[in-house]
């Protein structure tokens, strides 16, 4: 049921897309729903650009025939559709369940519109369930996690930091030669303090709280699709 929720989200969000448009193409399963439905509209004769944000993305979106181009070579973007690990009615995100989330936050950035494509189980009242990947440099990783928790306790937040692995044991490394860490949290009261007090840490890259970055989000439901926002 959710997978053909998330490809009825992402259908919904193809039919936005027109001729000429600079997409910015997201990561993860609902996205990868997206590129496959961009990628039929192309074998049909759309004329669009697209900018990845992963390698993963790249690789599908190059399957599909979807003429791509790097940010450097088209930096500002008409559109970028992607999904989200959570959303809320205010339309901020926790993201970077895929471990892609420093480039989708510049990719989206670099947008003049954002649209979220999830089934409805994705959006909640408050942030927080789902835990908040912290993008970090390998280098003095102790301490970057010690300062980490030092931020969260000061903030009254608790939870266990958890760096992420990949299947054969190893730390996960992201494109950008990166470790996450996952802040277990359970809600986040107060996600702009965090965000803007997170960027602070020394050896923190990026972290998965897109704040006013999304203009519209699609939710397929099992009473049919929800729309948020702007699209």
């Amino acid at each position: 049921m959710s997978d053909n929720l998330k490809r009825a989200a992402a259908e919904r969000a193809a039919q936005l897309v027109t001729d000429g448009m600079r997409l910015g193409l997201g990561t993860g399963s609902t996205a990868a729903h997206f590129v496959a439905a961009i990628g039929e509209r192309v074998r049909g004769g759309l004329k669009v650009v697209g900018v990845p944000t992963s390698e993963a993305t790249r690789e599908q979106a190059h399957r599909e025939g979807i003429p791509l181009a790097t940010l450097d070579e088209t930096p500002e973007l008409d559109l970028t559709v992607d999904g989200a690990d959570e959303l809320d009615d205010d339309l901020r995100l926790v993201k970077g369940g895929g471990g892609a989330l420093l480039r989708e936050k510049i990719v989206a950035s670099a947008s003049r519109r954002m649209v979220v494509i999830a089934d409805g189980s994705k959006r909640v009242a408050k942030l927080g369930k789902f835990p908040l990947p912290i993008e970090v440099v390998p280098f003095g990783l102790t301490a970057t996690e010690r300062a980490i928790s030092k931020l969260l306790e000061s903030l009254s937040m608790t939870g266990e930091l958890r760096l992420r692995r990949a299947a054969d044991g190893a730390p996960y490394v992201t494109d950008g030669g990166h470790f996450i860490l996952d802040a277990h949290l359970g809600r986040i009261d107060k996600p702009n303090v965090l965000a803007s007090t997170l960027n602070n840490i020394p050896g923190v890259v990026e972290h998965g709280l897109f704040l006013g970055l999304a203009t519209g989000a699609i939710l397929a439901t099992g009473e049919g699709l929800v729309e948020l926002g702007q699209l």
